[in-house]
């Protein structure tokens, strides 16, 4: 089992130390959040029961991949992620070039966690089609992979159209791809394209239920029998025997946050005290699942 820490709603100053007190830890990687912008009148509704989400307008969410560099400069183990990056809201060939960087940089220590997102208002600040941004993200995957190849590339296709050009560096390894998204096209778009899922928080029955459903269309694409990364979070009490039934059931990677229930962390103070949360989480759970 792979353990995942976050950096959403986290002091942007405060990642750079964090990481490496991650890292030190034994943890596997971090996940980064993506949004560019809060609209002062925000009309897309955000996929909840009260259709608004549960940030402020000012909470802050610093560039993934600006982020992700960052934060491999000063670890050595750690692996990066999104969940996730809204990629379709960005030009392919942008996309294609920042991962790039990222994996080189990190020599490889980087997924690219994808998703179509919500936020119309995105979407129109940055110029790219909202109505048909799943479509195009299906699209985007296979591009992405092409493009990465390094050499001269191409790609040619319904909604991108890319000349042979030169885009260096290129990842010095196949950059996985995960897909975010609870839908069923979001589930299909995983099982057939990418090298993976992430999720949210769930029960452990219902993070079991959205295995069973990605198991079953795997068969149906014919790919149950490649490697396959499911990564989410968890909403039971944390124990090594809940990670060791999860990793059982096919999930190989769960987020998680130990200090968000320490009112130490919560109040401002020093980043050292995230130390304590992270280390004794690591000698509690994660060294008890290796």
């Amino acid at each position: 089992m792979q353990f995942w820490c976050g950096t959403p709603f986290m002091k942007t100053t405060e990642s750079l130390a964090v990481a490496r007190m991650v890292d030190d830890a034994g943890y596997d990687g971090m996940i980064c959040a993506d949004h560019l912008i809060y609209p002062r009148d925000l009309r897309s509704p955000y996929p909840s029961p009260t259709g608004k989400p549960g940030w402020q307008p000012e909470t802050a969410w610093p560039d993934t991949w600006v982020m992700i560099g960052a934060m491999a400069a000063v670890t050595t183990r750690l692996r990066f992620s999104n969940a996730v990056y809204v990629a379709p809201a960005r030009p392919l060939i942008e996309v294609a070039k920042v991962v790039a960087t990222a994996a080189s940089l990190s020599d490889g220590r980087v997924s690219l966690g994808v998703g179509i997102g919500w936020m119309r208002e995105e979407y129109e600040l940055l110029g790219q089609e909202f109505g048909n941004r799943g479509k195009r993200l299906d699209e985007m995957i296979p591009a992405l992979r092409a493009l990465w190849q390094g050499g001269w590339v191409s790609w040619s296709g319904r909604y991108y159209e890319v000349p042979e050009m030169m885009i260096e560096p290129h990842p010095p390894q196949p950059v996985p791809i995960l897909c975010g998204g609870e839908s069923d096209a979001a589930l299909r778009r995983a099982a057939a394209l990418c090298d993976g899922w992430i999720g949210t928080a769930y029960t452990f029955d219902d993070a079991k239920a959205y295995v069973s459903k990605l198991d079953a269309l795997r068969r149906e694409f014919g790919r149950a029998d490649q490697p396959f990364e499911i990564m989410l979070a968890l909403m039971d009490p944390p124990s090594p025997d809940l990670y060791k039934r999860a990793e059982d059931i096919g999930i190989t990677a769960v987020m998680c946050a130990p200090w968000m229930t320490d009112p130490a962390v919560a109040a401002d103070g020093d980043v050292e005290r995230y130390r304590g949360p992270i280390e004794r989480f690591a000698e509690s759970v994660v060294a008890e699942c290796r």
